[in-house]
């Protein structure tokens, strides 16, 4: 799943989804049903944009990017706790 956001962007934009996928996923759905049903093909896709929406934007997503710059902060903060354990134990063995 592709989501929009640039690191540093509010948390709001951060969980869009790009509307064209799910444009695609509703298209698909309706797309689906069967044949005696496709006079309520529209509102059915419009239906379907609609719950699919709602369920995306409950979830706590994050872009691939955003991931990617959390996950290096991450290790440099780890490497950096690293580092001061040591110097902390050269301390208190001098000491």
């Amino acid at each position: 799943m592709a989501l929009e956001n640039d690191a540093g962007n509010d948390k709001q934009q951060g969980n869009t989804m790009d509307p064209k996928i799910i444009d695609d996923l509703a298209r698909r759905m309706s797309e689906s049903v069967p044949e005696s049903l496709r006079h309520l093909q529209n509102d059915m896709e419009k239906n379907f944009r609609g719950v699919l929406r709602g369920g995306l934007e409950r979830l706590d997503l994050v872009t691939r990017e955003e991931f990617e710059v959390q996950q290096g902060v991450l290790a440099r903060t780890r490497e950096k706790l690293k580092a001061l354990e040591a110097r902390l134990a050269d301390l208190e063995s001098d000491s």
